[in-house]
């Protein structure tokens, strides 16, 4: 069954455990998930729990997104209520909307009259990078908050399983030209899906996934396990003692790592 979906363009602001006082912005649909992975912990669900269509028309319109947006900073902004980042999430790969760059831009620029030092914020699985449009439009925003799970071609497939021909050293490459501008955030998980064993916290998935930070060089690196149902009910929580075990090894490495769990 669909897990949480998201029913506005503009939610919240919630009080977010890795950036403050974020107000969030979903493009996506409103009554599906549109997605480039189908991650076994998404808390949106299966992509086959939704629709097949995913139509340029169901996308929310610029315009629609761009009052959306005004009306509720104008409404904040009364309140003195500052969020500290607006942050694209909802429902699925929020890059995939084909408006994205112009309502990037829409949102800049609302933001600079509003709320001139809230960032902006984008949670992205890193599938669409070889959009020029997408990479360059990211590189002008305050946070790229880049996913990389695994450090095996196999563990990426079993976690994220991506649907496209996706492979996980092209997406490394693609983060190593942003030349340091993002961070990277990692789910890490131990469960089984159809049968295979999954845990990217054993020793080998663990130094191949360093070998990509350290090429990458982000500014920080963010390491969670779930805190939500997830469509795969096999998966363990990893506590917060392991995840600060595999931080350390990042933070060896003259990086910035924070965990969440």
């Amino acid at each position: 069954m669909p897990g949480i979906l998201y029913d506005s363009i503009v939610y919240g602001p919630v009080n977010s455990r890795r950036f403050g006082i974020s107000l969030g912005i979903n493009v996506l649909p409103e009554n599906s998930k549109v997605c480039s992975f189908d991650c076994i912990y998404c808390e949106v669900g299966w992509n086959s729990d939704f629709p097949s269509n995913h139509s340029n028309q169901q996308f929310h319109a610029r315009e629609d997104i761009y009052h959306s947006l005004k009306e509720r900073l104008i409404d904040l902004k009364e309140r003195h209520m500052i969020p500290d980042n607006i942050t694209f999430s909802g429902n699925g790969e929020p890059t995939m909307h084909p408006e994205f760059s112009n309502i990037v831009e829409d949102i800049k620029k609302i933001r600079d009259q509003y709320v001139p030092d809230t960032h902006i914020t984008v949670l992205s699985n890193s599938t669409t990078l070889n959009n020029k449009s997408v990479f360059d439009t990211l590189l002008h925003i305050e946070n790229n908050i880049m996913k990389l799970d695994a450090g095996s071609e196999n563990m990426f497939r079993l976690i994220n399983q991506p649907v496209d021909n996706i492979h996980i050293e092209d997406i490394v490459e693609n983060l190593k030209i942003f030349n340091g501008k993002l961070f990277i955030q990692s789910m890490f998980l131990r469960g089984e899906h159809r049968g295979e064993p999954i845990d990217n916290t054993t020793k080998e998935e663990v130094q191949k996934w360093l070998d990509h930070i350290k090429a990458i060089n982000p500014k920080g690196v963010l390491l969670y396990s779930i805190d939500r149902a997830t469509p795969n009910h096999t998966i363990e929580k990893v506590q917060y003692e392991e995840l600060e075990r595999i931080a350390n090894q990042v933070r060896h490495l003259g990086i910035e790592a924070n965990s969440f769990s």
